[in-house]
């Protein structure tokens, strides 16, 4: 099958940021089709902590984290784990990851990581419009909270001096009327009200979804095996049911990108930061906003099927089967926290994070490919980052002047 008219584009990728590219691109008058072997949101955008933080700069990369690393690796509820036999292949990526951790390295990621942030509402509501986005979307902030005398760290009070961000301390007694039942032993906090959260990632998604095909958007349910270059007439998407030729591409596969991309010489630093979630139906607490327990690396935000705990970041690559274990110790951290909670019978669920060593997302024309474009790699930001890297990714399609510079994204800065 052949769609080689000029204004058509092929979307690899169902997810937050293939829909959110793909909308902006039908809105900027192009013929869009989606390909994806799953439905809209069956992937790693199901199952995300369903934070939008738009107030966030601060990259997983930090001054004198990897002093931390042996301690997370040693226990056994921690919130790292690198399987065994995996560290090999895993290191490339790490010796990156250790390289964009100093000071200056971390500020000048900052920069980008907030330009692409801040207006992560904005597009929200721009692609869902205000009865979707009011449905779906609570703009009432967020909380970090640390068990004992745990504090932030002092490069993110920088990022937030730097970037002019709001953050409102708490003490153990806002903590507690906020939260009734959360633990002795949290006894400081801190809110972003410039955050928010979605009561459904899933049903973010399939909002995306659903303005796309009332936009005479197509979505084809196959599984992009190769991308073949075709000259002057684009490409040629081979799948698991046909060809399919496009005169421009959007690879927005999430952790799969790197595997499409290596054919054609493309080398990217990507790895799958595998996440759990533990869902508790029906809990005994109920949360205004969400919570992150940043000394134990997880997070605990209400949703309307229940509470969802979300954390752990896992490497093992894309085929190893998950680790319930994982999962399981995340709904004991929640405990741990409000030990008075009850819930019904939790349910797991592992996906893929795509991350690069610098936490910012690859964005742009591929060298040497003109007509493909790159847009995954947002890691623990997606949700935050998508519409945002969408607009972006369209707007340099469409030759129209960038909302920011896309020079930092660019995979050329590996």
């Amino acid at each position: 099958m052949s769609a080689t008219d000029a204004t058509s584009v092929g979307v690899i990728g169902s997810g937050i940021l293939g829909l959110s590219t793909a909308l902006y691109l039908q809105r900027a008058g192009f013929a869009v089709t989606v390909i994806d072997a799953l439905p809209a949101g069956g992937g790693t955008s199901f199952g995300n902590s369903g934070l939008i933080s738009a107030d966030t700069a601060v990259p997983i990369a930090q001054p004198g984290m990897l002093r931390k690393v042996p301690g997370w690796l040693l226990r056994s509820d921690g919130p790292l784990v690198i399987r065994s036999g995996y560290a090999p292949r895993l290191a490339p990526w790490l010796l990156r990851w250790i390289g964009a951790s100093s000071i200056e390295r971390v500020l000048r990621i900052s920069d980008a990581m907030r330009a692409l942030h801040s207006t992560s509402l904005h597009a929200w509501r721009e692609l869902l419009g205000d009865a979707d986005f009011q449905r779906l979307v609570r703009p009432v902030g967020q909380v970090r909270i640390w068990e004992g005398d745990g504090m932030e760290s002092r490069i993110e009070m920088q990022i937030a001096q730097r970037h002019a961000i709001a953050v409102e301390p708490l003490t153990a007694a806002d903590l507690q009327r906020i939260y009734p039942g959360i633990s002795p032993e949290i006894r400081r906090g801190m809110r972003i009200p410039g955050n928010a959260f979605t009561v459904s990632p899933l049903g973010l998604v399939q909002a995306l979804h659903a303005q796309f095909l009332a936009g005479a958007g197509q979505t084809v349910h196959e599984r992009v095996l190769k991308i073949l270059p075709c000259g002057p007439e684009g490409f040629t998407l081979m799948t698991n049911m046909a060809n399919r030729r496009f005169p421009r591409i959007v690879v927005a596969g999430g952790a799969w990108s790197g595997r499409l991309l290596e054919p054609l010489g493309l080398r990217v630093p990507l790895e799958s930061e595998r996440g759990y979630h533990a869902l508790l139906p029906a809990p005994s607490i109920e949360l205004p906003m969400p919570l992150s327990v940043k000394n134990r690396g997880f997070g605990m935000t209400p949703m309307a099927e229940g509470l969802r705990v979300t954390g752990t970041v896992e490497f093992a690559g894309l085929e190893a089967a998950p680790d319930e274990r994982r999962a399981a110790a995340l709904a004991a951290h929640a405990r741990r926290i409000f030990p008075g909670l009850q819930a019904g019978e939790p349910r797991y669920w592992m996906g893929h994070r795509p991350s690069t060593p610098d936490s910012l997302p690859v964005l742009g024309e591929a060298p040497g490919h003109p007509g493909l474009y790159l847009a995954f790699g947002h890691g623990h930001f997606g949700l935050t980052g998508g519409p945002p890297s969408g607009k972006l990714v369209s707007q340099l399609i469409a030759g129209a002047k960038p909302a920011i510079d896309p020079a930092p994204y660019a995979i050329g800065r590996f």
